[in-house]
């Protein structure tokens, strides 16, 4: 009797781990659907960093092998082979801070220009196609890239767009030129106070607005922000094939996750989920606050989306504590080296932060600040500690967003806290141009301090902050492997210890990443058993010369085991 029921337990027992594994769908037997062979495979795993083939079933990787033995798991005539002839095979891109919205053709694109009157030229092209009193908007303009280095005004557009509303956004989106037809709409003048939290920037001689607003400023002016469209199917219609390109773009970069969107876009994806068009996975937020209901809310949504699921979840609120360094915006303990008039522009009071932090903290949520300065990281890293003194401490993963200038006293506070530093690697090249300018080269020795947060073991995620800066990873593994602006300067790149090796560089894009959404036990690496995300290049990143890193190209982006991009080339 107690032999038999000894034997029912083991039985029980192995049933309930069968069960179990195919519940989960990991079950690592028979063929595959999909088979990539002959690649260097860099993994990202530490227990298998380098194979040769890799097998995919459904949605997950069931092999991570040699070539000899993937064969086993290609069935002719039901498993689809990629012969990678040697090409670079690593896992997908997940940008970790990324404004992802729909692709609007009518944009006005002034990334890169350095003549200002580039913006009057392309403002007059849109003026020509648009009726009388539709918004133009455009932006992506860096007017330390311009010849002058000065701020644009309104006169460059005035001239071209008496009779529109034009609004050009800077590259960070903390400042905006806009013209005099949106200025007078609203019922903005001289005698107009700066709003606390922003910045009306005045003519020296007159008072006159020159047109530039920055921070909370924007929230002063008054426009219709609704383009005309025919009908409300016409706009629709508009809406879903922007959302589409902006997925097709994302897939030919190899981009298969994105953080962040915000939640007002979650039937778009939830559509294109239910329609099977989906080709990222999406981890959405809300706005970090302090009120109840709208915490309940968003309670609801996560109930909704949980992080359990694959493709679309919920559970972060963000918030904003300071502007940029760019727009001269970013909080510092100190004034500015080019402005010793300000330390630049909280967005709220440090009691109104530590409120609203404790209050999501209570309920659960994971939560990201907007910190760009010295002092307002700082003033950050103080109101996860005081969570978790009130709260209790717990596995929150809390985050910086952008982490970009620190105090040598904080760095080690990320570890000790437990905070991710989500950095984006493409700021450190653009901003280099006018960091010491701003801030001095002292201050400048804490900014895009990757190594060292490494090295005090603090978690960090990679992504783009697109489009601020270009969606390309490869943008962003050639910043952190060179600190060199992109036409590749001479030298060793600006402070160059802070330098990291192209893998460290993929690995925080890849499973830094999805630690920073707690998703590192399903995806970041190229494991048996973890999502079948994984990105082909033409070239291998790993030994190629810094100055080829940009031209490379991906072949082949899978997500979920599925081929959702493929370039037009002969394997």
């Amino acid at each position: 009797m107690v032999r038999s029921l000894a034997v029912a337990a083991i039985m029980l027992f192995l049933l309930s781990c069968w069960s179990g594994t195919a519940a989960s769908g990991r079950d690592l037997t028979g063929s595959a659907d999909l088979v990539i062979r002959n690649a260097k495979v860099v993994t990202i795993d530490r227990g298998n960093p380098r194979a040769e083939a890799i097998a995919f079933r459904a949605e997950r990787i069931i092999a991570v092998t040699t070539n000899e033995r993937i064969d086993q798991y290609i069935n002719n005539g039901v498993t689809t082979v990629i012969n990678a002839q040697g090409r670079l095979v690593v896992p997908g891109f997940n940008d970790a801070h990324i404004h992802f919205a729909a692709i609007d053709p009518d944009y006005i694109d002034l990334r890169y220009i350095t003549d200002p009157n580039i913006i009057t030229a392309r403002v007059r092209e849109a003026v020509a196609k648009t009726p009388p009193g539709v918004l133009i908007r455009g932006g992506r303009w860096e007017h330390e890239m311009f010849s002058t280095r000065r701020w644009p005004t309104k006169a460059l557009i005035d001239s071209v767009a008496p009779d529109n509303p034009v609004v050009l956004s800077r590259a960070d989106g903390h400042s905006v030129l806009v013209n005099s037809y949106v200025i007078k709409r609203s019922g903005i003048t001289r005698e107009t106070p700066d709003p606390a939290g922003g910045e009306i920037q005045r003519d020296p001689q007159t008072g006159e607005p020159t047109g530039i607003f920055k921070e909370k400023a924007q929230g002063l002016l008054k426009y219709d922000k609704t383009p005309a469209v025919q009908t409300p199917e016409q706009q629709r219609g508009e809406l879903m094939r922007g959302w589409q390109a902006a997925f097709d773009r994302a897939a030919e970069l190899g981009v298969t996750s994105v953080q962040l969107p915000p939640g007002t876009d979650l039937d778009i994806y939830q559509q294109f989920e239910d329609q099977g068009k989906l080709t990222l996975r999406v981890y959405i937020g809300g706005s970090l606050t302090a009120d109840k209901k709208k915490l309940r809310r968003y309670g609801r949504l996560r109930e909704r989306y949980p992080r359990t699921v694959n493709w679309i979840r919920f559970g972060y609120l963000k918030g904003f504590i300071d502007g940029t360094l760019g727009s001269g915006t970013a909080l510092f303990f100190d004034p500015y080296t080019d402005a010793p008039q300000t330390r630049g522009l909280p967005q709220m009071s440090y009691e109104e932060l530590e409120r609203r932090v404790l209050a999501a903290d209570e309920m659960g949520f994971q939560i990201g600040i907007h910190a760009i300065g010295d002092e307002a990281n700082h003033w950050v890293l103080n109101a996860y500690e005081a969570a978790q003194r009130h709260n209790g401490e717990r596995d929150s993963r809390h985050r910086i967003e952008h982490a970009q200038v620190l105090r040598d006293s904080d760095i080690p506070r990320f570890a000790a806290l437990g905070v991710v530093a989500s950095m984006q690697p493409t700021h450190c090249i653009t901003d280099k141009r006018f960091a010491e300018k701003r801030i001095g080269l002292a201050r400048c020795r804490g900014a895009y301090a990757w190594q060292r947060l490494l090295e005090a073991e603090a978690t960090l995620a990679f992504g783009t902050d697109y489009p601020v800066e270009p969606i390309d990873p490869l943008e962003g593994l050639y910043a952190a492997v060179t600190r060199k602006d992109r036409a590749g300067e001479p030298g060793n790149g600006w402070c160059p210890d802070q330098r990291l090796s192209m893998e460290k560089a993929i690995e925080l894009y890849t499973l830094g990443a999805a630690r920073a959404e707690f998703m590192e036990n399903r995806k970041g690496m190229i494991k048996e058993g973890y999502l079948g995300d994984v990105v082909m290049f033409d070239r291998d990143l790993m030994t190629i010369p810094h100055e080829q890193i940009m031209t490379a190209r991906v072949d082949y982006t899978i997500v979920g085991g599925r081929i959702v991009y493929r370039r037009d080339r002969a394997d």
